[in-house]
């Protein structure tokens, strides 16, 4: 994997030797700004004296030693990049992981485990609805390769999707973790051996995004499944994504034009979107109010924050599962790298439901091309497809739903007061009456179920069948079940507003939805 992707980025970028001492001392100027904000010490000393090194055979050498300088850069990128599945590891933890999980739930809900005495546990699997296209998924993992696109919100999401995987009976997905995330020496350890390959986001040299496209669409070429997060990084809005990082996407199509070119017998790669949908989200303090701060929209990566605190995990465990919250992990239908629609026997199919002859995408006098501009419109319409399917699978709960209804009250009755100001006093008033919450809440109902009949987006069935009471009650007792302030109280026949922060980032969830006002 190594020596092909070096070989690979070289003929990329070593074409014009006049531009390699260039390339060569960007990203070295690059690197060096990061290793002034690295905090291990040692790791940026042994990674400055490499940089030095590289620096001096750079100035001193002609162009060949320079070409060859580049490619030790190159190596040194894709050998930290670079995971160490175990297969032996894999199977050890599909074994261990659902049977702690089921320990876990059962200790945080004493009476789930009496009740299930002796018959065994409470399953972890009650918990996670696992919804969509699943069995096109499953029939096209046995055809072609697959890249899961999901959205993003919380690092529990990589391991959700492992065990849905495992659940469906898939085998297991190479995929991206930042290198953050592997600082817990026992955490990384598990993570470096049950797919995950590094991903250092304070990097910012372009020789170092190109390692890693060219890492992912290779293994892609090699028949490994990929997931990445295209947005890039979790929501600190709580949005759903709206915009995609289109070079790790657009790796697919880079690996179907290198398969047919060289005839591979599964030559196909087909993308899947899921989404992601807890009621409560772990890091939600924390990724809103780095969002909120004006450093924080260009900031991509978050050190310390609720996932680091295993005493928070559990408390965010103990609010989901007490409530019997569900988790909505929602295939989308597949499909092909240009962004049309796939069924489960693989044809590419146009609006009206006919097939496609997808290979005549990248043909050009008979022969399979690469031809930058044009794939990268392809990519393009693959990312429009992708933020479709992202809409209309999301699901809404009541969490988001009664935070929507507040947080636009707010804004009706303070409409000259700017965003920040709002947030900070609250606006003209501190409470709002139960009367006008149940009528607002029922509106709000009412058009989201006309929404989801239009295929605009999915509701949780406690929002199909639910009258505005119970809707509201549900949703204050999943706040009041994790969140260590009270986000809204209820008090007599009146609703206070307390963490509104909060209340702006659970409302976002639904910020692509047309409703009403």
């Amino acid at each position: 994997m190594v020596v092909e992707v070096v070989q690979r980025v070289l003929h990329d970028k070593a074409r014009d030797p006049g531009k390699i001492e260039t390339l060569i001392f960007d990203t070295l100027y690059e690197e060096r700004r990061r290793l002034e904000t690295e905090r291990d010490r040692k790791k940026a000393a042994e990674e400055g004296k490499f940089y030095r090194k590289m620096q001096s055979r750079a100035l001193r050498g002609g162009a060949e030693e320079q070409r060859e300088v580049l490619a030790e850069i190159v190596r040194h990128f894709a050998e930290e990049v670079l995971g160490h599945f175990s297969e032996p590891m894999y199977r050890i933890a599909t074994q261990i992981v659902p049977v702690g999980l089921n320990l876990l739930l059962n200790t945080l809900s004493p009476l789930r485990l009496i009740s299930n005495f002796p018959n065994g546990l409470g399953k972890v699997d009650d918990q996670i609805l696992i919804e969509g296209h699943t069995e096109e998924f499953q029939q096209l993992a046995k055809q072609g390769t697959m890249i899961l696109v999901p959205t993003h919100c919380s690092n529990l999401d990589s391991p959700l999707i492992g065990y849905v995987l495992y659940r469906l009976g898939l085998p297991p997905f190479l995929y991206g973790a930042g290198l953050n995330l592997f600082h817990n020496k026992l955490v990384g350890f598990f993570m470096d051996h049950l797919g995950a390959y590094k991903v250092d986001r304070r990097k910012k040299a372009p020789l170092y995004k190109d390692v890693l496209k060219v890492y992912a669409g290779y293994s892609m070429e090699l028949g490994y499944h990929n997931l990445f997060f295209p947005g890039g990084t979790r929501s600190r809005s709580g949005m759903v994504e709206s915009r995609l990082k289109l070079g790790l996407l657009g790796m697919g199509l880079n690996a179907y034009i290198h398969n047919l070119r060289h005839d591979k017998p599964n030559p196909d790669i087909f993308v899947v979107p899921c989404t992601l949908n807890y009621q409560l989200v772990l890091e939600a303090e924390t990724l809103i109010e780095d969002y909120l701060k004006e450093e924080g929209k260009a900031r991509y990566i978050i050190e310390d924050d609720e996932f680091a605190q295993v005493k928070r995990i559990l408390e965010f465990l103990q609010g989901l599962f007490s409530l019997e919250s569900r988790i909505h992990v929602v295939f989308s239908r597949p499909l092909d790298v240009f962004g049309n629609p796939v069924d489960g026997e693989g044809r590419s199919l146009d609006h009206r439901g006919r097939e496609i002859d997808r290979r005549k995408y990248v043909v050009q006098d008979g022969e399979v091309r690469f031809d930058p501009q044009r794939d990268q419109e392809y990519t393009l319409e693959l990312s429009k497809s992708i933020l479709e399917s992202f809409r209309r699978d999301t699901v809404i709960g009541s969490v988001q739903t009664v935070a929507h209804v507040v947080w636009r009250w707010l804004r009706e009755i303070n409409p000259k007061m700017d965003l920040y100001r709002l947030l900070r006093s609250g606006g003209a008033q501190d409470s709002l009456t139960m009367t006008e919450v149940y009528r607002r809440l029922q509106g709000t109902i009412q058009a989201l179920r006309g929404l989801q009949k239009r295929e605009a987006l999915r509701l949780d069935p406690e929002l199909e069948t639910s009258d505005p009471a119970a809707v509201f009650g549900k949703a204050l007792a999943h706040l009041k079940s994790y969140h260590k302030h009270p986000v809204l109280e209820r008090k007599g026949d009146r609703l206070f507003h307390y963490d509104r922060q909060l209340l702006l980032y659970y409302q976002n969830r639904l910020s692509f939805a047309e409703l009403p006002s």
